[in-house]
């Protein structure tokens, strides 16, 4: 059936009838009218689509629909881009709750429906993708000439959905513009999907008019296309065209019909590409010198000596020579070069131009590369060894390497930073090379510059690798074994497979232990390592409010607010707790978690994570006598007598004696309540504030209720006689036994030594005790309840190595599998440092990842410049030196997805420290490199003179 809705304003109330139809209430100029739709109809409003589904319906289809193409993927698939902004109102509307949700917190919107309270949030209206293309919407196009604006972050700002997905939500609710984008395949050795979000953009130049114009495709398309694409445009036969790379407004190279793809001719996004025709009929002089003649690229021979500082870029790596004179530079594989904008390195260099000082261009979103890079281009022994001939090391078979084409192009991308003089170079060729063989770091998004430089000094040291086949060996455990033997011999095995010079120069050792919580079994492992992750001690800590309360009855609760590791055990927070309230020698605590007045569970194990223990939960300590620890253990429960429901903090004590009456079980009930009792003396003493429990009980008036208490149980009565109804209960609560004076409780016939009695309060005893003491328990963490923010102490790079070795629990998705309990084990790690590398990065963890937040950290870290001495932490003794001096920084500045990343280094022979700021490098002061923005730490080793010689003779890692 067709329902012709009226163009009038229609508000539509869904009611679902007995009969099991809807009713849509029409509202036209004022009168209204009753219609009723089968659950397969639909309405129209405005032109939007019909509604055939329920939100739930709507929720299942996409879910599945998404399902299906993640079990389908393949290199074509199309995707469309849809704005966060409405994606996140159809995710509420149809029922997503936070933690569900890719975008981010559910929206207040709502309505009723029939008047009922349930909160349910508006169904969207047509699709809106305004905020997220340039020059605004286009309802009726197809996004084929609409482009995103740049910088935009996925799950933040848009969300990628399967074209499946895309055609179900279009057809309910219309709307748009459509923006579709193609999967792709990336990487060689390991591939990659990945949606194109931006496609490649290059800048046409007509040499006929100097006209331009913009091409989009796909940075997987071949040349071929390309070359149809801009003579479709210009109405060109394709044999009288001529198509140059004219990066920044220079021919680079000519480029030709094939199936080469855009990305392997380097061709970077927004670069200008230069259109002549082949008669040679042309308008401008564009692509001529000064002469007017055309700028060819002239083969020539390469040099055979290598290359130096001093005497310019004369090496030649035995695979391919110089494509110019203008444009020096080798890769393996490839005509292509690295080119620096004209410059002639080899002028520079008779020039006698300072080498290091060049700049990297920005290629769109690579300054996190030109970071990593300007630092290891920095590292004195790396800068050793590229300007020296290294063709004998190159390891083109070694199936974990890159063939030899990552160090190649990295040690030509070094030489001519080192022979431009000041002018930039722009990093093509290695970026090219980067997004073949690192798939992760391809297109135009921001990066994570460690994350590359774990690639790159990998990469190397896999290209670079002297052992060409490597021998299997087996791993053996320490076994109780001496660590100098274990660690010699874990250094040996490690080089009988890996040995470069990335090996040698930035890879120590540190000694891994493991031990089982269940059967305490200790494994030691020696590994390497390339680069230190420290954490930031603010990362690693929370604060944790716990009540505790007096199993004697001496003092009321009282709240203490104590900082732990994240990553700590119970045994850590009771520690905390024990000093902050002053816990005697012969005394201890017992942690339990409160939930719906019961306790729910004790924190017995000294080795449970503190991770299990939520910031919403409430947990208390109950402090006793280490005597009494093993006693039959008395649980008081409260119960409101009229309402017959529990509330409040069950109180725990012991009974001492073996055996033990009805009258024991009063009298200790009675002193534990004691403190609560409303007292003129208690009430000057006690008092809140903000909602937080204080201690206000001093001596005089403790020891004035201990008295009274004790003057009772001498009379043979206490306040249970007179007022709150006693009675046994079992552990659900939920059967009441009374019980008398005179009944005998044996403690080896108590099941598991455990009492549970249930105290009847009625408002009589409201009266004499307060309860609120009961009641008002604060949460382990709650932020509208947190204290006064305190100064933020300086963190220390020293603080930072303190809190990566200290023992921390494996979390749950990286178990350890015990070879004694055959099992996998939630094991106990601690690191310690070996042996150290010549060259040592610290990498500041300033980024935090949860599943749906991520946070960046700005807390300024003071590291050392000169002098960093770390002995203290080196577990063996070589005799090596152990002070360090700093060289290079990686630094990033902003937040996450907007951020931008720079490196300060220092030349060491000139003992002067530059910025690199992508092409821009400029002179700075020592006194300025310390910053809240350093993010990577570059160290190289200070020898003494005295060890200088024997560091020559013997390689600090050899250990015999």
């Amino acid at each position: 059936m067709i329902w012709v809705i009226s163009r009038f304003i229609v508000e539509a109330y869904k009611n679902v009838s007995d009969s099991g139809k809807d009713k849509i209430v029409e509202k036209t100029g004022g009168n209204s009218s009753i219609m009723t739709i089968p659950d397969s109809g639909c309405v129209m409003e405005n032109g939007a689509s019909c509604l055939p589904c329920t939100p739930e319906e709507e929720k299942k289809i996409v879910t599945d629909l998404r399902n299906e193409s993640e079990r389908n993927l393949k290199e074509g698939n199309l995707y469309f881009v849809i704005s966060s902004s409405w994606f996140r109102k159809w995710e509420r509307y149809v029922g997503i709750d936070g933690d569900e949700n890719l975008i981010g917190n559910q929206s207040s919107d709502s309505r009723h429906i029939n008047g009922a309270s349930s909160v349910v949030a508006e169904r969207p209206g047509p699709i809106d993708n305004s905020d997220i293309v340039e020059n605004g919407s286009d309802s009726d196009g197809k996004g084929n000439d609409i482009q995103l604006r740049r910088m935009l972050i996925e799950g933040q700002d848009y969300v990628l959905v399967p074209q499946g997905v895309w055609e179900k939500l279009h057809g309910w609710y219309k709307g748009g513009p459509e923006l579709p984008r193609k999967m792709i395949l990336q990487g060689v050795y390991h591939k990659k999907f990945d949606v194109e979000v931006y496609p490649l953009c290059l800048k046409l130049v007509d040499s006929r008019d100097e006209s331009q114009s913009t091409i989009w495709l796909s940075r997987k398309a071949s040349l071929t296309e390309l070359f149809q694409k801009v003579c479709a445009l210009k109405g060109i036969e394709q044999d009288k065209v001529r198509i140059w790379d004219y990066f920044n407004k220079r021919k680079y190279a000519q480029l030709s019909v094939s199936n080469k793809t855009l990305e392997e001719s380097n061709l970077q996004m927004d670069q200008d590409i230069l259109l002549e025709l082949v008669d040679g009929h042309q308008s401008s002089k564009i692509g001529m010198d000064s002469t007017g003649n055309d700028l060819a690229l002239v083969s020539l021979e390469p040099s055979r000596s290598p290359l130096t500082i001093a005497g310019g870029p004369t090496l030649s790596n035995g695979h391919s020579g110089y494509r110019s004179n203008l444009y020096p530079g080798s890769s393996l594989g490839s005509g292509l070069t690295d080119m620096d904008d004209g410059f002639d390195a080899c002028n520079s260099a008779r020039k006698g131009e300072k080498g290091g000082l060049a700049g990297l261009q920005n290629l769109g979103n690579t300054c996190f590369m030109n970071s990593a890079l300007q630092c290891l281009v920095h590292t004195p022994p790396l800068v050793e060894y590229f300007l020296k001939d290294c063709r004998a090391e190159i390891n083109t078979d070694n199936p974990l390497g890159m063939h030899g084409e990552l160090a190649l192009a990295f040690g030509d991308l070094l030489r001519k930073l080192w022979s431009s003089g000041r002018t930039a170079i722009a990093p093509r060729v290695f970026k090219g090379k980067l997004a073949r063989f690192a798939p992760q770091f391809s297109g135009y998004n921001q990066h994570d510059s460690q994350e590359l430089l774990a690639f790159l000094l990998d990469g190397l040291h896999e290209d670079l690798n002297r052992v060409k086949q490597k021998p299997y060996i087996e791993m053996k455990d320490s076994d109780g074994r001496p660590d100098e033997e274990v660690a010699a011999e874990c250094w040996k095995n490690h080089k009988a497979r890996n040995d470069s010079v990335i090996v040698d120069v930035c890879q120590g050792q540190y000694k891994s232990t493991l031990v089982c919580p269940v059967c305490s079994k200790i494994s030691i492992t020696f590994d390497p390592f390339m680069y230190l992750s420290l954490p930031l001690p603010s990362t690693i800590t929370r604060t944790m409010t716990v009540t505790v309360f007096y199993g004697d009855g001496s003092r009321l609760p009282m709240p203490f607010t104590v900082s732990v590791l994240k990553n700590g055990f119970c045994k850590d927070l009771l520690l905390a707790l024990g000093t902050a309230c002053g816990l005697k020698s012969d005394e201890s605590l017992m942690l339990a978690e409160v939930y719906e007045n019961k306790i729910y569970r004790y924190l017995e194990m000294p080795l449970e994570p503190l991770a299990s223990i939520k910031d919403d939960e409430h947990i208390v300590a109950f402090r006793f006598q280490k005597k009494e620890i093993g006693k039959t253990r008395l649980v008081i429960f409260h119960r409101w007598q009229e309402k017959a429901e529990l509330f409040g903090t069950p109180l725990v004590t012991y009974l001492v004696a073996d055996q033990s009456s009805g009258a024991d079980i009063e009298a200790a009930v009675s002193k534990v309540l004691s403190p609560f009792k409303k007292t003129s003396s208690a009430k000057a003493h006690v008092g809140k504030e903000n909602g937080i429990l204080l201690d206000g009980l001093d001596e005089e008036c403790s020891c004035s209720d201990a008295q009274s208490v004790e003057n009772a149980e001498l009379e043979g009565t206490s306040c249970t006689d007179l007022s709150i109804p006693l009675r046994l209960t079992d552990d659900r609560v939920m059967n009441f036994n009374a019980f008398k004076k005179d009944t005998l409780f044996e403690s080896g016939k108590i099941i598991g030594k455990l009492l549970r009695v249930v105290l009847d309060w009625t408002d009589k005893e409201q009266e004499l005790y307060d309860s609120s003491y009961l009641k008002d328990i604060p949460e382990v963490y709650k932020a509208g309840l947190a204290a006064k923010k305190t100064r933020q102490e300086a963190i220390s790079l020293s603080s930072c190595l303190d809190a990566f070795l200290i023992e921390e629990p494996l979390g749950p998705d990286d178990m350890w599998y015990c070879p004694r309990c055959k099992e996998h084990r939630q094991a106990i790690k601690k690191l310690d440092l070996w042996m150290l590398p010549e060259i040592i990065v610290f990498h500041l963890k300033r980024f935090t990842y949860g599943r749906y937040l991520k946070n960046k950290i700005d807390t300024f870290v003071n590291f050392p410049i000169h002098d960093l001495d770390l002995s203290k932490y080196v577990m063996s003794k070589d005799g090596q030196s152990y002070l360090y001096e700093l060289y290079a920084i990686s630094n990033h500045y902003g937040g996450l997805g907007g951020g931008h990343y720079t490196a300060y280094a220092k030349l060491i022979d000139e003992n002067r420290w530059y910025h690199f700021d992508d092409s821009h490098v400029s002179a700075v002061n020592e006194s300025d490199i310390k910053t809240s923005a350093a993010y990577l730490l570059f160290y190289k080793r200070v020898r003494s003179e005295s060890k200088v010689e024997a560091g020559e003779a013997s390689h600090s890692h050899s250990i015999s």
